[in-house]
């Protein structure tokens, strides 16, 4: 090879070396930011075989259990449980919670896994429309009462 090609294969390859370090930075950066979505099984059972580790950040939705509301009259915390087709999981949030939040309703929290199954919300969001749920979830869903704030106690 003459020492001209030689020179352009260097600068190329080091062009790639470069684009390749700064990708892996990018990602190994975005590691801390992204919050994987669970639901209440897949936190206590799993997801793929993998369980979510104490004080991974996540995004967890289900259904408010009936019942489980708690309220800290002294301040705006509050503790539920939520749960899907099995086991269920208990959020904890001081803030204040939507409009819509309500027993039997469907919400997503974020916010980061405790101890003993427990996540510790820095966001409650209440889902408007329940009409619409993935198959496999209505599926699994078939026969878990909950409360329909428009018809009373239904089963989805």
């Amino acid at each position: 090879m003459n020492p001209r090609r030689q020179k352009r294969l260097a600068a190329v390859g080091g062009i790639g070396l470069l684009i390749v370090g700064a990708i892996t930075l990018m990602l190994f950066a975005l590691t801390d930011n992204i919050d994987l979505f669970y639901t209440p099984s897949e936190i206590v059972e799993g997801k793929d075989g993998v369980k979510p580790t104490v004080g991974q950040r996540l995004r967890i939705g289900g259904m408010v259990v009936p019942g489980t509301v708690n309220r800290d009259n002294e301040s705006l915390a509050v503790s539920f449980n939520l749960i899907d087709t099995g086991p269920q999981v208990t959020v904890r949030y001081a803030g204040i919670l939507p409009d819509l939040f309500r027993e039997g309703q469907g919400i997503v929290a974020t916010g980061v896994l405790q101890e003993n199954g427990i996540i510790e919300a820095e966001e409650v969001l209440a889902k408007h429309d329940e009409e619409y749920m993935p198959p496999e979830l209505a599926e699994k869903m078939k026969g878990i009462k909950h409360v329909n704030p428009n018809q009373g106690n239904t089963e989805s």
